[in-house]
């Protein structure tokens, strides 16, 4: 049976929902196997350490990137039809929501993604903090914040098209996203051999890029295929996030979709990765500091994500692998905005006397 026929059987919306859920337990475990997080990459990028963090980011990033220009050379995604390059953007909401999403990120020791997975390890701080970030994505989307977050996104936009793909406006062309790809990809496999790398941290970042691309192409294909229209989706935390909060509390629910299974899906698979590395224990707060950091930091995070039009992974790794600029412009802002708070929250801390 082709997919027309799944699709015609069971419906878009059970189809969508079991493709999230498998893509997100996919995403899920490799990410836990491999310890991917954004933060602790961008701490040893800043600190000049290089080691298996930042090796397993790069593998992960150019993983996805070439998978996803591969995916359109062979016309089986078209970037175009994606929300991050057709709609209007905005490209100071990317930078300032990056740099709140980036900070928020050194304060709450994690990444949205991050979160998720530590939170089906047992550790209750990133729970804490997952929960905060879903609400304040929630308010930042439609409740109190989002006055300020549309404020803040009128500065300075962007229409839709060809003035938000980055490959467009210089002239690169797809070859030369695969170009730009393969280029990154071989950065991070100098990185990973001169750090030693493990087998989980190759397997597990080149894994973590896979699903992203794995992302683009089951709803490309969904979307081809269907008789109803159905949107182009990719690995994002912070919209699912909010959506999921509404779904617990709001009636009636939104409609149910690829999102609705992707969260669920990477905490069974990070669930299953902690089991087997043996990674599963209750963790919690020492202190009150740490309580008020962790919670503010969320904050930051659900915020910065919604007015950067994504988080580390929604916005760096999904929107930065199809090229679009406010993606690219958000994760730059990720990254300068992590290592300003790490060396004013962090390596002040342990530099004192």
């Amino acid at each position: 049976m082709d997919l027309t026929g799944i699709l015609d059987r069971f419906g878009d919306a059970r189809v969508l929902i079991v493709g999230g859920l498998v893509i997100g337990g996919l995403f899920g475990f490799f990410a836990q196997r491999s310890r991917f997080c954004l933060r602790a990459a961008v701490i040893e990028f800043w600190r000049g350490q290089f080691g298996e963090k930042l090796s397993v980011w790069l593998l992960a990033f150019s993983t996805a990137v070439v998978a996803v220009q591969l995916l359109v050379l062979l016309h089986l995604l078209d970037p175009s039809a994606t929300r991050q390059i057709a709609a209007r953007g905005s490209l100071s909401g990317a930078l300032v929501g990056g740099l709140l999403f980036g900070a928020g990120m050194i304060m709450t020791r994690g990444c949205a993604s991050r979160l998720l997975v530590l939170s089906a390890n047992g550790n209750l701080r990133a729970l804490l903090s997952g929960l905060i970030f879903a609400v304040a994505a929630q308010a930042a989307l439609a409740g109190m914040l989002s006055p300020l977050r549309e404020t803040i996104s009128a500065w300075w936009t962007v229409e839709g098209g060809v003035s938000r793909d980055l490959l467009a406006l210089t002239h690169a062309g797809r070859w030369g996203g695969l170009v730009v790809g393969l280029v990154w990809m071989a950065a991070a496999w100098v990185f990973a051999l001169r750090s030693g790398a493990g087998k989980w941290q190759w397997v597990g970042g080149m894994g973590s890029g896979l699903a992203v691309a794995a992302a683009w192409a089951f709803s490309a294909g969904v979307s081809a295929h269907s008789f109803e229209p159905v949107a182009l989706q990719g690995i994002t935390f912070s919209g699912p996030s909010a959506e999921w909060l509404m779904r617990v509390l709001a009636d009636p629910t939104p409609l149910a979709g690829f999102s609705s299974g992707l969260l669920p899906g990477v905490f069974l698979g990070s669930l299953i990765g902690g089991w087997i590395g043996g990674d599963l224990r209750l963790e919690g707060f020492t202190d009150g500091y740490g309580m008020r950091r962790y919670i503010a930091g969320a904050v930051l995070m659900g915020f910065g994500a919604m007015l950067a039009g994504g988080c580390a992974v929604g916005a760096g790794i999904t929107g930065g692998s199809i090229f679009a600029l406010t993606a690219w412009l958000a994760l730059i802002g990720m990254w300068a905005g992590a290592g300003v708070t790490d060396r004013l929250m962090d390596q002040r801390v342990q530099l004192a006397p």
